[in-house]
């Protein structure tokens, strides 16, 4: 190689090798700083794209952990209200109990009744009052309207104080409400569902307020009861009535513990039973005599009866709900390792790179000011 003055070869090649020591320190001390092995996708496309689906993957499922626990804390504060509604329930059957016993004066079951009354109110003060962030839990009430343009028979004016469903019945379901002189109800909607009024009242005397009637279906769990009061006769011819269902009964909850939009493996569905008065079918029942005390004393029993089917609703939903936030814990787990197989840096390795690169660097610095003083050689020709 000729020496001259005008090109200075070792220094260029000193200066480009010093140029890709100092770029791949740089590259790895953004990486250590990052603690991530692919900060773009010239580092490596496929782990970028897989490992970025992997993270969006994480986030959601962290979501659905929180969506879980907001869940069973919901189901929580249902089951609650419940169980008190349930002690009151009690309160309510002892004094109604009490109430039918030929012992007491009027005047006592007048006091009885006050307190009685006072529980209704409560239970129907629990079942509006209970909210999870202002959302209703427990204060469903399903109930048939008369059908407009219609001569209605079944009204509180005519004896039927409400006619309240229990169980899954479709909003909007037109019926036909009939009662025949035997004293038995029918009412017809996709199924047929008849009871009568009970033995001892069907006598052509006026009916007692409070007075629940049951009708049933074959093959069915639902359940219609229809309090009457005071104004009902059972000596009155009445007319076939079309009433259609409005309101619910239930409230349903659809709880997202997935990252898709599959309902049947993302989310999660609960149906949460209203317990007010009118969903109870205790609406309406008083214990001032004897007869209507023991209506109470029946009508409480079932009411009963009914939350504790609730409660073991919710409390499965709840275990459901619990065994699925146990199983996002662990695909959270399993899928955050497989992102970090991807992405996440072996700090060891690159800071034995780096230690690598930095050593290049300060010996490229080296290189090149001993090439820049090459030429320094050439002036000793000139002496």
């Amino acid at each position: 190689m000729p020496l001259n003055l005008i090109s200075n070869f070792a220094a260029n090649v000193a200066q480009r090798n010093l140029g890709m020591s100092d770029a791949a320190a740089t590259s790895s001390l953004a990486k250590l700083s990052a603690g991530s092995r692919v900060l773009g996708a010239k580092d490596d496309a496929a782990s970028l794209a897989v490992g970025s689906r992997l993270a969006a993957e994480i986030a959601g499922l962290k979501q659905a952990s929180v969506n879980a626990g907001q869940a069973v804390s919901m189901l929580q504060i249902a089951d609650g209200a419940m169980a008190k509604v349930n002690d009151i329930l009690v309160r309510m059957k002892s004094l109604a109990v009490q109430a039918g016993s030929g012992q007491l004066s009027a005047t006592e079951r007048a006091m009885l009744d006050t307190e009685y009354q006072s529980l209704l109110s409560e239970v129907d003060r629990i079942a509006s009052d209970t909210d999870f962030a202002g959302t209703q839990l427990v204060n469903g009430a399903k109930a048939f309207a008369l059908d407009s343009g219609t001569s209605s028979t079944f009204e509180v004016r005519d004896g039927v104080q409400n006619i309240t469903f229990r169980g899954d019945h479709g909003t909007g379901t037109t019926a036909t409400v009939a009662y025949d002189a035997s004293g038995t109800f029918t009412v017809t909607t996709d199924t047929s569902y008849s009871g009568s009024i009970p033995s001892g009242t069907n006598d052509g005397s006026v009916m007692s307020t409070g007075t629940v009637v049951t009708l049933t279906a074959s093959g069915s769990t639902n359940k219609i009861d229809l309090v009457l009061n005071t104004a009902y006769d059972v000596d009155l011819t009445r007319a076939d009535e079309s009433l259609t269902l409005s309101g619910s009964s239930t409230t349903s909850f659809t709880f997202k513990v997935g990252t898709g939009t599959t309902a049947s493996a993302d989310d999660i569905t609960v149906s949460v039973n209203g317990v007010g008065t009118s969903a109870l079918s205790v609406s309406g029942t008083s214990v001032t005599d004897t007869t209507v005390a023991d209506a109470a004393s029946s009508a409480v029993s079932n009411a009963i009866d009914d939350i504790q089917t609730y409660r073991a609703t919710i409390g499965a939903s709840q275990n459901r709900i619990e065994f699925a936030a146990a199983n996002i814990a662990t695909v959270t787990e399993n899928t955050e390792a497989a992102r970090s197989q991807l992405m996440d840096l072996d700090v060891a390795a690159e800071m034995s790179n780096f230690v690598s690169k930095q050593i290049l660097v300060q010996a490229g610095v080296s290189m090149l000011a001993q090439a820049n003083q090459l030429p320094q050689n050439l002036l000793r020709l000139f002496q």
